[in-house]
């Protein structure tokens, strides 16, 4: 496979896109998602954007305000998190208690976005880009509540759950089509690493030439493959845990066969010794009550 030239999505978000000058290429991306134009007006920097990769709250890779004043967190995960959902949660409510003053009317409370670019299978889905979004909807008439004339003025929102933050879930790995729309171009590169020559995305373009490679200083070079290498060792550890779950998994499910079939040749009458040559169980184990695997459905011999 051809080596990109390009830095990853996820280092440049750390780094390069929270320089004014490389908006464009953030406000592209958040353009071809959104389905609305897209201006950043500033980088936000709050306890849950800290670059400190250990702290137990760095989770927020990038936060970033519009012209509208809405915020936008944007997040780029490599690990696998069970809890990955909850986090999304923890994050728009922290942007939101974080960005209102105390005795501040509710009504300035900022309409949120959780953008959020993951690498490994979050949930079970046909797709590759889901949107989550609050509905308020009426359990007899079927109807969405909308604002009233007068809130829809004030708040510029059509209903009630416009309010509400919206999240989007990118699963990166799960796109294996043609690049046809905007959005599709710009998951091909966030999945390749690549930006093909027809790519016409807002931000793209720019991407092609500041996410190069060779406009990086020695210093920043150097940090970037050392960030390459914890990717490569975190995703080598979390294969191998895997394939000796599985393993491990495999050799109790073997064992606990081996005990039920025991448990059967003995209640018809036949030897230990034919016992033992039909499962591969030693004496011990068909003969001791302490022979199981551990299991719930394990009985003892």
């Amino acid at each position: 496979m051809k080596k990109s030239n390009l830095i990853r999505f996820d280092w440049a978000f750390k780094r390069l896109l929270r320089q004014k000058a490389n908006f464009v290429v953030l406000e592209g991306f958040l353009t071809s998602l959104l389905g609305k134009p897209i201006h950043i007006l500033r980088i936000l920097e709050s306890e849950g954007n800290k670059q400190k990769y250990d702290d137990k709250f760095n989770r927020v890779d990038l936060l970033a305000e519009n012209l509208e004043g809405e915020l936008l967190i944007i997040e780029v995960q490599n690990d696998h998190e069970l809890d990955y959902f909850h986090r999304m949660l923890y994050g728009t409510a922290k942007a939101i208690t974080e960005y209102i003053k105390e005795s501040t009317k509710y009504a300035v409370v900022k309409k949120v976005y959780s953008i959020n670019i993951v690498y490994f299978e979050l949930g079970q889905g046909k797709d590759y880009v889901y949107r989550g979004v609050t509905e308020f909807r009426g359990i007899h008439e079927n109807d969405i509540l909308h604002l009233s004339a007068s809130q829809k003025q004030q708040f510029q929102m059509e209903t009630a759950g416009d309010i509400y933050p919206e999240y989007y879930v990118l699963r990166v790995e799960d796109f294996n089509t043609v690049a046809k729309t905007p959005l599709d171009e710009w998951i091909e590169f966030l999945k390749t690493g690549e930006i093909a020559k027809t790519a016409t995305a807002p931000g793209l373009p720019e991407a092609r030439e500041k996410l190069r490679k060779d406009k990086m200083s020695e210093a920043e070079r150097s940090a970037y493959e050392e960030h390459l290498e914890n990717l490569r060792y975190r995703k080598s550890v979390i294969t191998t845990s895997i394939i000796e779950g599985h393993m491990k998994g495999k050799a109790e499910g073997e064992r606990a066969k081996a005990i039920a079939i025991a448990q059967k040749a003995l209640q018809m009458g036949m030897s230990i010794e034919v016992i033992v040559a039909l499962t591969g169980l030693s004496e011990e184990d068909i003969s001791s009550n302490n022979g199981r695997t551990g299991g719930e459905n394990d009985r003892p011999i």
